[in-house]
């Protein structure tokens, strides 16, 4: 380096720095206040410090790496160094603010007045329907696609979405504000990261329904798609309470073929009536189970799935659809249990292809009006 002129200057630097995106809230480290120096030496040597959230920032590697390489992609760079230093608790509240607004108690997003975020319920009238294992392969096939989702594991009780996605991560706190983990493309909140080991959750409803509120407005979400909360099995609480929170989700129901399990879900999908939501469709999971020469086995029997979202329309006095049936599938159950969802280890296995053919109806269905404010005033006479 025999000159200066060769040096890029500080504006520059910081300009590429704009194009370094903060991994848990997607945004330019540059807009969030966490580029806290820059200095350029006429040798070609770059330093950088970076403001950290919070001091134990589980994605500080990442942020290093990324830093390093758009610093050293400008011409005349000779090498980086990157500090590490923490926000203080007025600039967190700053990066709070900018976030979420001013506002002293959080309000969730997807209940407001021209939110864009499609929000799906996936409930069942029973447990062991894999409702949990359609709610991942769901959001991750729609991930896939491009869409920014999201996950509720709002079975406080059963909670299992994390290991069947993949993830371990606790959420990043700031101040009152959580910053969700992400696995497979999908962001994701459960009860599960905040008890230890195994721990069961003994709660009553009013717990119940103040967790699902923290979990929908103390979590930036940031601007998502489809947010998909995967509901206990049943009709009890937190299906009030998310009907409450966010009267425009939807209903998904998830049933098996079997005569009996189509009963309860029925009941499952007819809260509906008294709730005013939307019942988007059906999903018949373990249909049949195809064997080595091609003949398919109804382990669970036939026709569940149709009688349902044949039952729906009448109760609520328009088409339900049946939106597929999912054949059964071992490697499903296994991609569940090891954290690698079906739609993206085998996504060419008949039971992915209808996962993935679902997850695509439901991303690009028109939006109806139910439950959202419009902008109309009553005529006069």
């Amino acid at each position: 380096m025999t000159t200066t002129e060769q040096v890029p200057g500080v504006e520059t630097v910081r300009k590429a720095l704009a194009g370094v995106q903060d991994p848990e809230i997607h945004r330019p480290i540059t807009d969030l206040g966490m580029v806290k120096d820059i200095t350029v030496h006429p040798d070609g040597r770059v330093e950088v410090a970076i403001f950290l959230t919070v001091a134990g920032c589980p994605l500080r590697d990442k942020i290093t790496k990324d830093v390093t390489a758009a610093v050293s992609a400008l011409a005349g760079v000779r090498s980086v160094a990157v500090e590490l230093d923490v926000m203080n608790d007025q600039q967190r509240t700053a990066l709070r603010k900018s976030l979420r607004g001013d506002a002293e108690e959080p309000v969730i997003p997807f209940a407001q007045p021209g939110s864009l975020t499609r929000v799906y319920c996936v409930a069942s009238g029973k447990g062991g329907v894999g409702k949990s294992s359609v709610t991942v392969n769901l959001a991750v096939a729609m991930a896939a696609r491009g869409i920014k989702v999201g996950i509720v594991d709002a079975d406080i009780y059963g909670h299992s979405i994390p290991r069947m996605l993949g993830t371990a991560e606790k959420p990043t706190k700031i101040e009152k504000m959580l910053l969700p983990p992400e696995a497979n493309g999908v962001k994701v909140i459960s009860i599960g990261m905040f008890t230890p080991g195994n721990t069961p959750v003994v709660w009553r409803g009013p717990m119940l329904h103040r967790a699902l509120q923290q979990f929908l407005a103390d979590v930036f979400w940031g601007d998502l798609d489809v947010l998909l909360l995967d509901l206990p099995p049943g009709t009890g609480d937190i299906a009030i309470s998310v009907a409450q929170l966010i009267p425009n989700a939807e209903i998904l129901v998830v049933t098996t073929p079997q005569q009996a399990a189509a009963e309860v879900a029925e009941r499952a999908g007819a809260i509906a009536l008294q709730t005013r939501q939307r019942v988007a469709g059906v999903i018949e999971n373990m249909s049949w189970l195809e064997l080595a020469d091609g003949t398919r086995m109804d382990i669970f029997g036939s026709g569940g799935g149709q009688a349902v979202a044949d039952s729906l329309s009448r109760a609520v006095g328009s088409a339900v659809p049946l939106l597929g049936q999912v054949p059964l599938d071992p490697h499903l159950r296994e991609g569940g249990d090891a954290g690698d969802p079906l739609v993206i280890s085998q996504p060419e296995a008949p039971a992915a292809k209808v996962l993935i053919d679902i997850a695509t109806k439901l991303s690009v269905r028109a939006r109806g009006l139910s439950g959202r404010m419009l902008s109309v005033s009553p005529a006069g006479r």
